[in-house]
């Protein structure tokens, strides 16, 4: 059985897609290892990526050419400046040459070396083919970003993840987490962290699971503060920052930490609690959409909810909260992401938005359900009832921008969780009609009988309906 850990779920890097940027990113640097493996980079002479399916159709959107260039350059997406960006991308532009890896410059030419090819291949709908030419051989590797950043080969059984480790607590289904609470009387929470705790030291386990946190809650700062006009062509105005100076009134802060204590003294009606919630993921992504810095959670277009809703946690229902419950909530959340990815899939270009925000607004009620202080049975029915109400949700959108309706769909995905938290606590497990995995396997089910023209293509809905230009 596969493992599928909390950091393979929750990853840091950089925006818009997790599918179309972050996973070529790294399909790139998987190339790059592969050269240096066989000993050619310093051989190479000439670079070309070939994309299909829904890459090559709303790439550009998602900056998928640009995250090439930049993977293939040694950058990493956790870490690079985000203000490097954009120096890199114009050099190779104007030089019509790339550093590759770091090591050798070569001709690169991004009008002809990147070409977006409107065809699918067989394996998955997100493919991509890298091709290495020197003077005497040429070298090829075919990828799949198959969605949250992670990419495998063809007829891989597995993704990229360290999964050879044994775990005390093997899962693939809802039910086998519930039973080994029942067996251990332990909560969710409890039983992912002993998995983790077979891979790496319990320090690692908690600097990682802050600094993803600290990523998140940056984020949502950065995207409060900044205003203007979204990169793109839709001309999509930021309102995070309008909206959170309306809310956030005259209290003084120097940082994310003091601003997360002074949401804290703010006015808590609901209204007040609908447009924090919804402030928080707005911000989360229109960051994204500017290719800034997130956490796929588990994806980038999905970013906002689960910062939102941990957000709304700590400055509405507990004030005391701590790295305690932002641990919790974060275990708890990758564990539900991982058994949506295992059952059906975590890819707009697969499922639809169901397979984004429907997953993440699962993965968010049922984190705050246990925080909340609710059973592991009322957890899996907190993420159950959230995917319930996104079953059949598309992926449609418009310019192949992560924008319209991306970026509106993170609050309603974050407000869903809310209530769906709240409906679990009020749920007697035992009168619960439909378990997660049969939610799991319906949302499959769904994506499985869902048009092409739905799933991340840009080709039905409000991308056909609403165009460029009428923006």
């Amino acid at each position: 059985m596969e493992f599928i850990s909390v950091f393979d779920m929750l990853k840091i890097g950089v925006g818009p897609s997790s599918s179309h940027t972050l996973g070529p990113w790294r399909a790139a640097e998987k190339f790059l290892a592969e050269l240096k493996k066989r000993d050619l980079v310093d051989q190479v002479n000439g670079i070309k990526v070939d994309l299909y399916g829904s890459l090559s159709l709303t790439g550009i959107g998602h900056a998928t050419d640009l995250a090439l260039m930049l993977g293939l350059s040694g950058a990493d997406p956790e870490y690079i400046p985000i203000e490097s960006i954009d120096v890199i991308i114009t050099a190779i532009k104007n030089k019509k040459e790339i550093f590759l890896g770091g090591q050798i410059i070569i001709p690169f030419c991004y009008e002809t070396d990147i070409v977006f090819n409107r065809s699918f291949l067989p394996f998955h709908a997100n493919g991509l083919i890298f091709t290495a030419t020197t003077d005497s051989e040429t070298f090829s590797e075919t990828y799949y970003s198959i969605g949250g950043g992670f990419v495998v080969k063809e007829n891989e059984e597995k993704s990229d993840n360290d999964n050879a480790k044994e775990v005390p607590f093997p899962i693939e289904k809802g039910d086998e987490l519930l039973a080994y609470c029942k067996a251990e009387n332990k909560t969710i929470s409890e039983i992912v962290y002993e998995n983790e705790k077979a891979l790496r030291p319990e320090e690692e386990i908690h600097s990682e699971l802050m600094r993803i946190w600290d990523t998140m809650l940056e984020c949502m700062y950065i995207g409060c503060h900044s205003e203007g006009i979204l990169p793109g062509g839709l001309k999509v105005r930021r309102r995070a920052y309008d909206m959170h100076k309306n809310l956030i009134g005259v209290l003084p802060y120097d940082s994310p930490y003091s601003w997360l204590q002074n949401i804290r003294q703010t006015e808590v009606k609901f209204r007040q609690i609908l447009k924090w919630v919804s402030c928080f993921a707005l911000a989360v992504n229109e960051v994204n959409a500017a290719l800034g810095r997130v956490v796929t959670a588990p994806t980038n277009g999905s970013a906002g909810v689960i910062p939102a809703v941990l957000m709304y946690y700590l400055v509405i229902e507990n004030h005391e909260a701590g790295e305690k419950e932002i641990k919790q909530f974060l275990l708890v959340a990758g564990e539900i992401g991982s058994i949506f990815k295992k059952g059906a899939t975590i890819s707009a270009a697969m499922g639809g938005c169901q397979a984004e925000i429907g997953v993440s607004s699962a993965m968010a009620a049922a984190a705050l359900c246990e925080l909340m202080g609710g059973s592991p049975a009322q957890v899996t029915i907190a993420a159950e009832i959230a995917m319930e109400h996104h079953l059949g949700l598309t992926c449609d959108p418009i310019g192949g921008l992560v924008q319209i309706p991306c970026i509106e769909r993170n609050t309603m995905g974050a407000i869903k969780a809310i209530n769906a938290a709240e409906l679990a606590l009020e749920t007697d497990a035992l009168n619960a009609k439909v378990p997660l995995d049969k939610v799991v396997s319906t949302m499959w089910e769904t994506a499985k009988d869902m048009n092409t023209k739905y799933k991340e293509t840009s080709e039905g809905g409000l991308a056909v309906a609403v165009g460029l230009a009428d923006c």
